[in-house]
């Protein structure tokens, strides 16, 4: 059940249906991707910029990252901070970071055994 009332208490707004669904498309689109999740269990550790991630994700697609990044900075899930020059990267504490560890809880309850009994049967 879509609570709307939790939306519209904290923008003073009211928002259709079809506009709250497509902010949770939004939400969990931005989640979906595994270069993305890397990039936040990355942050979890601290704040990075551009570099330390790329070293962390041993990838050499650094442009990948920096749209990955652009794209988490624009839905909420970090915040950046310029810092001489470089960028720094760091999780939004405010939601993301509880949020992360919920799922976390989560999945080590109901969906690492899955994998698991996927993979004896494979």
């Amino acid at each position: 059940m879509i609570n709307k009332h939790t939306l519209h208490n904290e923008h003073k707004e009211k928002y259709s249906e079809k506009e709250i669904y497509g902010a949770y498309k939004l939400f969990f689109g931005t989640l979906f991707s595994e270069s993305r999740l890397k990039i936040i269990n990355t942050l979890r550790k601290g704040r990075k910029n551009v570099s330390e991630i790329v070293s962390d994700l041993k990838s050499n697609d650094r442009t990948i990252i920096s749209h990955d990044l652009a794209r988490l900075k624009l839905h909420g899930f970090v915040k950046s901070e310029i810092k001489g020059k470089y960028r720094y990267y760091e999780l939004n504490n405010e939601t993301i970071t509880p949020l992360m560890d919920l799922i976390e809880k989560h999945m080590s309850k109901y969906c690492i055994h899955i994998l698991r009994n996927m993979k004896k049967t494979k």
